[in-house]
């Protein structure tokens, strides 16, 4: 992630192995492993990364995305977005390798699936999954002081706790 908010130009979008494409926006690549396409929900998928739900796009998204025309289904689509910066050779993807989980949140049974999940890994481990205050923390983006501030607002829940016993290095 540090990589791709790092380009100034052109958008980075990130890729997923998933079992089953078809319910998904899905790339295509070139011998070399370059994005050559991307389609919606393939019928015949030509690989079987999932082009997951995050994007880091350039100053120019804002004008690309004006001149995007609603889909049949009567939105604008994510898709089109992405397939105008490939078309412009400025669109680079990440592959989500092992180790990572990227879990589809776009229906209700999907939803409830990844919070059991994210529920399930919490509970075992006693850590928070994707916590973003975290993540600046260990990175070195903020100092525990700014870290105990956070915490210090949201004291009353579980969450603004984890921060507070973080800042105090109760957490490996």
């Amino acid at each position: 992630l540090v990589d791709a908010a790092a380009h100034d130009e052109g958008a980075t979008v990130f890729g997923y192995y998933v079992k089953d494409p078809t319910a998904y926006g899905v790339a295509e690549f070139d011998s070399t492993g370059r994005v050559i396409g991307l389609e919606e929900k393939p019928k015949q998928p030509k690989s079987h990364y999932a082009v997951a739900g995050l994007y880091f796009y350039d100053a120019q998204v804002v004008e690309l995305a004006k001149s995007l025309k609603p889909s049949p289904r009567g939105e604008l689509e994510i898709t089109d977005l992405n397939r105008l910066y490939l078309e412009k050779q400025q669109l680079r993807l990440e592959k989500f390798g092992r180790g990572v989980a990227w879990l589809d949140t776009g229906n209700p049974e999907a939803l409830l699936e990844a919070a059991h999940f994210i529920q399930t890994v919490q509970m075992r481990q006693g850590l928070m999954v994707s916590c973003p205050e975290e993540i600046a923390f260990r990175k070195g983006w903020i100092d525990a002081a700014s870290l105990r501030k956070s915490g210090e607002a949201l004291s009353k829940t579980t969450y603004g706790r984890y921060l507070l016993d973080l800042a105090d290095g109760k957490l490996d």
